[in-house]
């Protein structure tokens, strides 16, 4: 498992390629070794999963009878939705970059959308604990959590600018498949695996 050392190294690679700065390459670990070193970012952000996870556990209980009951099943359950959330996209990524045969990024591609995750994993997990401790905040941090994903994309696209280079056409299109297939299977998978609060 990368040490906080690494992990703060990494991020900093990527924040200086979100800059455009090319001296973050040097941080970075797109080797194949660091794409699959990479899917230690999923541990890293548990704490922050599981902030999310108790905020919508309480959203799910307010639609249930008061003497209703969510055991394990519901986490068990929450897991494997993070687990396609995480995974499919960058499936899909693949896809996508053995069409256009851009193979030899898939390791880069993987290692920026894994570790990128940890800091807005984060922000999404304080945005969660704000729900549960001041839902009058409801429609600023509804704001908030809009604008970080915009920052996601932007973020994304412009590393993979500096990785794949200039097009426009293909960066949109991998950035945006790594993001909408979340956004548009969770709705889905949180009705068919009963974990969606109404």
């Amino acid at each position: 498992m990368p040490s906080l050392t690494e992990v703060r190294l990494y991020l900093i690679g990527l924040w200086l390629l979100v800059k455009g700065d090319r001296s973050g390459l040097a941080y970075v670990d797109y080797t194949d070794r660091g794409m699959m070193r990479s899917f230690w970012a999923i541990v890293w952000c548990l704490p922050a999963i599981g902030f999310s996870w108790i905020w919508w556990r309480l959203a799910v209980l307010e639609t249930l009878p008061p003497d209703y009951r969510l055991g394990g099943i519901f986490f068990f359950r929450m897991a494997m939705l993070e687990a396609t959330n995480w995974l499919l996209p960058l499936l899909l990524a693949g896809f996508l970059m053995l069409i256009l045969g851009l193979g030899k990024h898939f390791s880069a591609v993987v290692f920026t959308a894994n570790w990128m995750s940890l800091p807005f994993s984060y922000l999404y997990g304080v945005l969660s604990l704000l729900l549960v401790v001041a839902p009058g905040l409801t429609g600023l941090i509804a704001l908030i959590w809009l604008a970080a994903i915009v920052a996601l994309v932007v973020s994304l696209s412009r590393v993979f600018r500096m990785v794949i280079g200039p097009q426009g056409l293909t960066i949109a299109a991998l950035t945006m498949v790594l993001i909408v297939p979340s956004l548009l299977i969770s709705d889905i998978l949180e009705k068919f695996l009963d974990v969606y609060p109404g």
